[in-house]
């Protein structure tokens, strides 16, 4: 009788034994899948529904072209914004960019003046997005409130004719359209903006 009642309550205990490791194990597991589900980062298309759409880009202010890196410091730019822009003003850029032998790419839509190293022109775009000029050689039938000028700076400050050229096109363009002319923060240009430039 001992012995029975024994191996019931030996039976019993392993039993309570085992639910409590099962429980156990089922537990931790759990808080396992929690934890990592808490590490995991946002699918892509969650962050893209919680991101707000960024402003829309004012059109009054001018902006960087299309074409031109994100990164500006491996860049030159200057902005001429154009006083009273008019057909008549652009039949004068059209005139202008004849006259510095500007070449016109379609694929990029912008402009390339040669100047003193061909192997690095100063690229003419538009001052406002998204950046891209009209061939006016084809159809000047186009208004152009202002311009964006680039060009990369030279590895060695020595060779800076280039930079000479597209500071004397910036200057050149500003005067014929008496417009304003911006620097790459879009502020006034200055002396000191220039010798930058020249190095």
């Amino acid at each position: 009788m001992e012995n029975s009642s024994m191996v019931t309550l030996l039976a019993g205990g392993s039993l309570l034994l085992g639910l409590i490791a099962a429980a156990l194990f089922f537990y931790f597991m759990l808080s396992q899948r929690r934890k990592r589900s808490e590490k995991k980062p946002p699918s892509v298309t969650e962050t893209k529904q919680a991101a707000p759409a960024p402003p829309p880009e004012p059109t009054s202010v001018p902006a960087a072209s299309a074409r031109e890196p994100q990164k500006t410091h491996n860049l030159h730019s200057l902005f001429v914004i154009f006083a009273n822009p008019s057909p008549e003003t652009t039949q004068q850029l059209t005139d202008w960019l004849r006259q510095v032998e500007a070449i016109y790419d379609p694929a990029t839509k912008v402009y390339h003046v040669p100047g003193k190293q061909p192997s690095n022109p100063v690229t003419i775009a538009n001052a406002f997005l998204p950046g891209e000029m009209p061939d006016l050689y084809r159809d000047s039938n186009h208004e152009v409130k202002g311009i964006s000028l680039l060009v990369k700076p030279p590895l060695h400050k020595r060779r800076n004719q280039q930079m000479i050229v597209f500071v004397d096109l910036t200057k050149q363009a500003a005067e014929i359209f008496q417009g304003k002319l911006l620097n790459a923060e879009r502020e006034p240009a200055t002396d000191a903006t220039y010798q930058r430039i020249i190095g």
